[in-house]
């Protein structure tokens, strides 16, 4: 079950993209302040949690105040939903989300692989498939960064939004979407280098098969 130098890279690049896209997916940290406010109401965001501190409807119709980090569904939300979901947001979400479950399905392709012998008959085709899996991703999340990129931290969405910055987790996001391209490609390569070596292979074989029924031939004639 040997693998070459190229399989093992994209398999090493596919595990490491799939992780820095779990990490960016989960964490919090999209947009952030830029911590130069003495008394920010906005501290930062991620795909699934907001932190506030004592952020208020802007529209001043509920007392409420919010505080502290929670999940972006919780209930108390709907007095605001139509400041915190914007239409980019929502948008990311699902195109990123989109990323994270490709990606997972990549994964076990890939264990797979690293399972599989050669010979296997659905080898080239397990290649093939983790190279489009993996690439498919990417797409997905280059659509969700490029969306958030112009949207997220404009003065549309969060307060104080000159004193808002993309944050590291959306850094995390494109190294990831970029790991996975290159996986997605070295895998493409892979599978159609086997797909050559098998072609050849069986050309290889219909023409000793072809000697052999000649030779056969060639005997009983002589006889």
């Amino acid at each position: 079950m040997a693998k070459s130098r190229n399989g093992l890279t994209a398999v090493g690049l596919s595990v490491l993209g799939a992780f820095l896209v779990l990490l960016a997916f989960t964490t919090k940290s999209w947009v952030v302040t830029d911590g130069k406010l003495e008394h920010p109401k906005f501290e930062r965001i991620g795909l699934w949690v907001v932190c506030f501190k004592d952020f208020e409807d802007s529209h001043h119709w509920y007392d409420t105040k919010f505080g502290n980090c929670w999940w972006v569904f919780e209930e108390e939300y709907y007095i605001i939903y139509d400041i915190l979901f914007k239409g980019f947001y929502i948008a990311t979400q699902f195109w990123f989300s989109a990323c994270v479950l490709l990606t997972v399905v990549g994964l076990f392709y890939t264990a797979l692989y690293m399972y599989l012998n050669r010979a296997y008959e659905r080898y080239v085709k397990i290649l093939f498939t983790i190279g489009g899996l993996d690439i498919a991703a990417a797409i997905c999340g280059t659509i969700a960064l490029v969306i958030f990129g112009i949207h997220g931290d404009s003065r549309v969405w969060m307060p104080h939004w000159e004193h808002n910055d993309i944050g590291w987790s959306y850094g995390v996001a494109v190294a990831g979407t970029i790991s996975l391209y290159v996986s997605g490609i070295l895998f493409t390569i892979e599978g159609r280098v086997h797909k050559i070596k098998r072609q050849k292979m069986a050309n290889q074989r219909a023409n000793y098969d072809y000697d052999i029924h000649d030779l056969k031939q060639s005997s009983h004639t002589d006889i």
